[in-house]
């Protein structure tokens, strides 16, 4: 468990603080497991800081890794579960392209996807996130944190135009929709693993070269987008409630917190546009993989069509042949050409003008193609 005091500096505490922060807020982030162990002092330390304590209920809800993104509130807290979606250890570099990865290790990778959920309780004063053990989404805001402060002080992002942008979180819930925009934004690198074996099956599937055996990671594929698309939809909704609570919240007087207040809906209408995006952007993705796999198809039945249509072709072809050596081979002692040296060679003239006549004809109604 781990204690930072953000206001007007950002700082690393040793411990719960004795008294609730004057200024700015106070951001506790706890494993799930370290959290389920100390919940006890937890919530006495949310009780003296904030005057109220989690809901059993809601502590259920943080405990459980199994939970969909959503939303709940209460008088004196918000909580957001939300549930990321990113690539376990050791598996960010398995992508699909020609040099660095095969469809194996795509594979590999769609297979180790993390969707553990991550929990955020805002108090006015206080954000408690409970996160998996691994979380790599507060290691980065911690740095990131940190290298504004020390812009600040050097001066650095001061010029009009990007203090604003570039500033420490003025309350508990604009770090959490900044946290939840970043977890969003992380997604993109899932997608472009989904794209590129996407694009990797598709061609396969249409490839005139070989015949397609990867239907096993096809089916993955989907499987894997189908848990995005049901991922992406729990998060709007939990996403859009929060901002329809938002709304609710009382307007404040003092013109800089309507402000703050303001571009914390900016930033959450920004987090559900993304959220969006994503799920705009798998669902083509399988819309495209159900048109590959109908185009497949379609060129399967082309080309047993084709082959259907060479034999018929040839059987045409052959048949007026058959009946002429048939005729010559009957046995009468009496047969026009069968007693001359001629003969053959005329039996041979006729077939060849039949087949040459039906290739012609066969070509003039398309039934034979270059």
């Amino acid at each position: 468990m781990r204690f930072f005091l953000i206001n007007e500096s950002f700082q690393e505490l040793a411990d719960w603080p004795d008294t609730p922060p004057t200024q700015g807020f106070l951001w506790v982030t706890t494993a799930r497991r370290e959290f389920e162990v100390g919940l006890g002092k937890v919530q006495a330390q949310l009780q003296h800081l904030t005057g109220g304590n989690l809901v059993d209920l809601h502590v259920m809800d943080l405990l459980n890794a199994q939970l969909p993104s959503q939303y709940d509130y209460t008088s004196w807290y918000d909580m957001l579960v939300f549930r990321r979606l990113a690539a376990a250890q050791g598996t960010e570099g398995m992508f699909l392209d020609d040099t660095h990865g095969t469809l194996s290790s795509a594979r590999q990778a769609l297979a180790s996807i993390d969707t553990s959920p991550v929990g955020f309780v805002v108090f006015d004063r206080v954000l408690l996130t409970v996160h998996p053990a691994d979380c790599s989404v507060r290691d980065f805001f911690e740095g990131r944190l940190n290298q504004m402060v020390s812009a600040d002080e050097r001066n650095e992002n001061r010029t009009e135009g990007r203090g604003a942008v570039n500033r420490l979180p003025p309350s508990s819930a604009d770090l959490m929709v900044r946290i939840v925009n970043h977890m969003v934004d992380s997604y993109l690198d899932l997608r472009r693993l989904l794209t590129k074996q996407s694009a990797y099956l598709q061609q396969e599937l249409l490839s005139n070269r070989k015949q397609f055996n990867h239907w096993q990671s096809l089916l993955e594929a989907r499987n894997t987008l189908h848990l995005l698309e049901d991922t992406c939809e729990d998060q709007r909704s939990a996403v859009q409630e929060w901002i329809d609570a938002l709304d609710d919240w009382p307007m404040p007087t003092e013109p800089t917190a309507a402000r703050e207040r303001e571009v914390l809906r900016v930033r959450s209408r920004d987090v559900l546009e993304h959220i969006e995006r994503v799920l705009g952007h798998v669902r083509r993705l399988e819309s495209s993989s159900e048109g590959a796999v109908q185009m497949h198809f379609s060129l399967q039945g082309n080309r047993t069509n084709d082959i259907m249509r060479t034999l018929t072709v040839m059987t045409a072809v052959f048949l007026p042949l058959n009946l002429i050596t048939g005729v010559f081979g009957m046995n009468f002692d009496f047969l026009p050409l069968i007693h001359t040296k001629l003969g053959f060679w005329v039996a041979c003239g006729l077939m060849a003008g039949v087949v040459v006549s039906l290739l012609v004809l066969f070509r003039r109604r398309r039934y034979l193609e270059s």
